[in-house]
């Protein structure tokens, strides 16, 4: 015999179904006290930005004296003077506009370069297309530092060693790999469907490009320029080897100033905030459209 819903139990009919361990410990840990945990560790992860915006405020002689955190009983010592002496450092300024343009073009070219490539790899049929993605994939396991000898040999000769240009090639070299594999994923996974109904209205493939797969690419084109943009910005490594010192980008014009002179801190200081500040204010204005590259290429 079969019991009928009433035979049932009210207790056993309302009970829920027991939770396991593991979906009690992720209940607990979407609760407040880990938001306020994760607070207060990324404020103590702002600790050392925090202590370099201040020390760029203070003259000095009070760097000299006592530590950072003094501002805070005595903040009318703050000043910009530190600022106004940097904009009469040459080698700063310079440097500042070197980054700028080694910076931009890199991240401009391999975005473009790496759309174009990265659909024609997707939706474009060419003899040992699958072959030549193979081969962009293993480029990404090159580590940088296996062809710094043999590009600033080749460099050297054709005579682009210790210029701007070289230093820009060399990123877009190192970028495209990364930038051709993700876009190719991520423009993959445009509907088949909507490309043939724009190739039926007479779509050419350059005109399918710019009008269906760059506006629909936008999130996933924007997280790869931030990441190169940020990548280009940073570095110290390729720049060290590939620039002399009249085109030097900030961070070895910051290197140097501390190898040379040790304690001009009322300089670094502010220099070394400026070139931190500005790929934070990039990442900022582009926040949403990183994350939503982020989130459709974690969907898809």
């Amino acid at each position: 015999m079969t019991a009928d819903a009433g035979s049932v139990p009210k207790a056993a009919r309302g009970a829920r179904p027991r939770r396991s361990l593991g979906a009690r410990l992720a209940g607990r840990a979407s609760g407040g006290l880990v938001r306020v945990v994760l607070l207060l560790v990324g404020l103590f992860w702002l600790v050392p930005t925090i202590g370099l915006l201040l020390s760029s405020l203070r003259t000095s002689q009070d760097m000299a004296a006592d530590g950072w955190w003094q501002v805070f009983a005595e903040p009318s010592r703050l000043t910009f003077g530190a600022y106004q002496e940097l904009l009469k450092n040459g080698d700063i300024t310079d440097s500042l506009l070197n980054t700028v343009l080694i910076t931009v073009p890199a991240t401009v070219l391999v975005v473009v370069i790496g759309s174009l490539a990265g659909y024609a790899f997707a939706w474009m049929e060419f003899p040992g297309r699958d072959w030549w993605f193979l081969g962009v994939v293993g480029l990404l396991v090159v580590p940088v530092q296996v062809a710094l000898i043999p590009i600033a040999e080749l460099f050297g000769k054709v005579g682009l060693f210790g210029s701007l240009l070289g230093v820009v090639l060399f990123h877009v070299g190192f970028g495209l790999p990364f930038a051709v594999f993700l876009l190719r994923n991520f423009f993959a996974e445009i509907p088949r469907e909507l490309l043939e109904a724009a190739r039926l209205d007479g779509a050419g493939e350059l005109r399918l490009f710019a009008r269906v797969v760059m506006p629909l690419g936008g999130p996933a084109i924007a997280s790869l320029g931030i990441f190169q943009f940020l990548w280009v910005w940073n570095d110290m490594l390729v720049a060290l080897i590939f620039s002399d010192s009249g085109n030097q980008p900030i961070t070895v014009a910051l290197q140097t100033q501390v190898r040379q002179f040790g304690n001009n801190i009322d300089v670094l200081a502010p220099g070394a905030f400026i070139s931190m500040v500005i790929p934070l204010a990039v990442f900022f204005a582009f926040q949403r459209q990183f994350v939503s590259g982020v989130m459709a290429g974690a969907v898809k």
